[in-house]
């Protein structure tokens, strides 16, 4: 008779997880303040250690915020959620391809759904965002980092929470491509420009096809990047530091 042994979580775990229901379900609301630590602790059955341990996960996790000495329920900001999916990601060895693969489909799809609603105020960002770019080219700049910032202006555009979440870790591995063969191709900027340019014509226009038609070019653009520039899109993207 084989009998696996018992496995039994660490007292701070079941803790956070309960805390981490609580927070997920709305039962904590929001901004709403979390018992003391003795209090917690009193609930629990626990030591205070164990509470500052749960704590400090949750807290970690976006979950929770400091108000002075107080806790307070929280949602996780995008950037902290993508900065997380990003290092996973990087540790199961996703390569440049895998990147854009996903890219290809979820860029051209936040260009067709900003256009029919964008508005002046965003459609203003895009054209500070071109002004910025058109110097820097002039200056002699790498683009790369503008153009991580303009695909996000367009994905802010959609105003879709679940859009936004998903592209975020990929966005930022999109940049380690760019950054590897932007170097070696000085003539890309021109033409990264140009499709900005274009794109953002398009959405001023709400014409989503088009957006979403010049955004595919862009990617595709990329692909040539590579190529042209010897990197292989089969390797995997490296771990920062």
């Amino acid at each position: 008779m084989d009998i696996e042994k018992l496995q039994f979580s660490p007292a701070y775990r079941l803790v956070s997880e309960d805390l981490r229901r609580r927070i997920v379900s709305g039962e904590l609301q929001q901004g709403e303040a979390l018992p003391t630590e003795t209090e917690l602790a009193t609930g629990f059955g626990v030591h205070r250690s164990t509470i500052r341990e749960a704590l400090r996960q949750l807290e970690q996790d976006g979950l929770l915020r400091r108000d002075g000495k107080r806790l307070l329920a929280a949602t996780p900001e995008h950037s902290a959620l993508s900065q997380a999916a990003e290092r996973a990601l990087r540790m199961r060895q996703v390569s440049f391809l895998d990147v854009w693969q996903v890219a290809s489909a979820l860029e051209p799809l936040c260009a067709a759904l900003a256009a029919p609603q964008i508005t002046e105020d965003e459609l203003a960002g895009l054209e500070d965002n071109l002004q910025r770019t058109r110097a820097l080219l002039q200056a002699g700049g790498s683009p790369v980092e503008i153009d991580i910032e303009f695909q996000s202006l367009v994905a802010q555009a959609t105003h879709n929470q679940a859009l936004l979440l998903a592209r975020g870790p990929i966005s930022q591995l999109m940049l380690a491509g760019y950054a590897a063969i932007a170097p070696r191709l000085p003539q890309s900027g021109a033409r990264l420009l140009e499709v900005h340019e274009q794109v953002t014509a398009a959405l001023r226009r709400h014409d989503a096809v088009e957006a979403e038609a010049w955004t595919r070019k862009h990617l595709q653009d990329y692909r040539r990047g590579c190529e042209i520039a010897g990197l292989d899109m089969r390797l995997p993207i490296p771990p920062v530091g």
